[in-house]
């Protein structure tokens, strides 16, 4: 029995593409060589000079923990550094095993070298792409450190929706429960016009969109509207896969609740269906409560669509 396995072991398949794409970004960016950016420093040896340089006064012991080198291969970097003249050592007043490092001005001078050498490398590399295609490069990389990233650093944003936010989660959501619940093409119709509402008859300071990001990239959203008679209406919550396990759903439905409280709306409902269950613990947790249950034949499904209503 493998002790290892957890329920999002990848498939072989998905841990070859990411061998492939290591290889080819080491390949492509030149590390494989012994200079880093045809300078007299290794790849470690220019990354501890980045280090030194963005936080002077740094710890040793912080570089060992952060970058997972060994103690005495550290070492052996620093003594050359000082031999150099790159790097000046005193001792830590917090831990008598350790140094805190600064690098000197002629470090400081190899950094900014580094620097220039490294954006000129980048730039090369994509100025061949047109802007969108540059685009599409960085906001992937940016996804992939915010997923590899530890959890504590996973941060998202909730904010308006702009120009052109609306039309593109609307193509989102229809696009996820198409794949995710063999919904058809009725579902777009309905949240289109859903959506067209919202736009042509917008109440400001009474209904409103929020947008999650995640990533620099469009996470979620959800609609507050008006419903009259001091209720206001939920309508369609939805989060990106890549994002999901964050809290984005919970932070979008509370964000509907204060909205609705302050907003002076007495009663907050939302109409869903049950083949949608990880909304609906959400909006348990939050304390709305289940008032009316259908059966109902819609977007090509046999479904159970549920009411739901919380007090304010």
């Amino acid at each position: 029995m493998n002790t290892h396995a957890t329920l999002h072991d990848p498939p072989a398949d998905r841990i070859e593409t990411v061998r492939a794409f290591n290889r080819f970004y080491t390949n492509q960016l030149g590390l494989l060589g012994r200079a880093f950016l045809d300078s007299r420093f290794t790849l470690t040896e220019a990354r501890i000079i980045y280090e030194l340089a963005a936080r002077p006064g740094l710890p040793a012991k912080k570089l060992i923990e952060e970058l997972h080198l060994d103690p005495a291969y550290l070492s052996r970097i620093l003594k050359k550094f000082r031999n150099d003249g790159l790097l000046l050592t005193r001792p830590d007043p917090q831990d008598q095993r350790s140094q805190l490092l600064e690098l000197t001005a002629e470090g400081v001078s190899q950094a900014r070298a580094l620097a220039v050498r490294s954006r000129e490398e980048i730039a090369a590399m994509l100025s061949p792409l047109n802007a969108a295609q540059q685009e599409m490069i960085a906001t992937a990389m940016g996804r992939i450190e915010t997923l590899l990233s530890a959890p504590s650093v996973r941060n998202f944003t909730l904010r308006a929706h702009h120009p052109g936010d609306i039309s593109w989660v609307l193509g989102r959501q229809t696009k996820l429960y198409i794949e995710e619940y063999g919904w058809n093409g009725e579902y777009e119709g309905l949240i289109l016009q859903i959506a067209a509402d919202f736009i042509q008859n917008f109440k400001p300071g009474r209904e409103f969109c929020w947008i999650a990001e995640f990533g620099g990239e469009i996470a979620g959203s959800v609609f507050l509207v008006d419903a009259g008679g001091g209720t206001a209406k939920l309508r369609l919550l939805y989060v990106e896969p890549f994002a999901r396990g964050l809290g984005i759903g919970r932070a979008l439905v509370r964000q509907c609740i204060t909205f609705a409280r302050e907003a002076g709306y007495e009663t907050l409902t939302l109409w869903t269906n049950d083949v949608l269950a990880s909304a609906c613990k959400i909006y348990e947790a939050e304390g709305f409560v289940l008032v009316a249950e259908e059966r109902h034949h819609s977007f090509g499904k046999d479904l159970n669509g549920q009411t739901w209503q919380l007090g304010l």
